[in-house]
């Protein structure tokens, strides 16, 4: 049987270096027999403030049903995004603020401190773009945006392991830097991870 992949874009813009990675990382893994489902969130239509936070329920549109019924279906997600300010963009944390709710990512249980996660047996991948050398984001804003994602967000709702993949300085790189990256992208999906 081969393996199902989720791949996830969490950048707005669909001339992105982002969105050069995610169909070399595609190329790659469908190379290796994988099955890939692509969401990228910038085309999806749907409403990305969590108004009520989860006081009230607001039903999720049809884009959103749907991203979430490709995340089950999927063994492996792959989060391809920016980092901007330190953190993901608005996109992506708006999709993950909708669409991985209770009762679908996780659940809680009164008699346990902490929630169920129902999001497990699948694996992750994180492949962060970034304009900042990749030791200075590491050391010095000590791997914020990321360790938000892999632990707050994905090894919280039980998908691991998580493996990241940090590419910077990508302001001002050259033509060659950019074609590693995207080999680098393209090598990640023909191993499937």
């Amino acid at each position: 049987m081969s393996r199902r992949i989720a791949v996830i874009i969490g950048h707005p813009d669909s001339e992105s270096l982002c969105h050069a990675l995610a169909a070399a990382y595609i190329r790659g893994a469908e190379a290796s027999g994988a099955e890939v489902s692509v969401l990228d969130l910038a085309s999806l239509d749907f409403e990305p403030n969590l108004r009520y936070g989860y006081r009230k329920r607001t039903e999720l549109e049809p884009d959103l049903l749907h991203a979430q019924h490709t995340l089950l279906g999927a063994d492996h997600t792959v989060w391809i995004f920016p980092i901007w300010w330190a953190s993901m963009p608005a996109v992506l944390k708006g999709f993950l603020d909708r669409a991985l709710l209770p009762g679908f990512a996780f659940r809680y249980d009164d008699s346990k401190p902490l929630p169920v996660k129902l999001l497990g047996g699948k694996s992750g991948r994180i492949i962060a773009t970034m304009d900042s050398p990749v030791w200075y984001y590491r050391t010095l804003l000590r791997d914020a945006g990321i360790t938000v994602m892999k632990k707050g967000v994905l090894e919280f709702c039980g998908i691991r392991p998580v493996g990241v993949t940090r590419l910077g300085s990508v302001r001002g790189s050259s033509d060659e830097r950019r074609r590693q990256m995207l080999a680098r992208a393209e090598q990640l999906g023909r191993a499937l991870k």
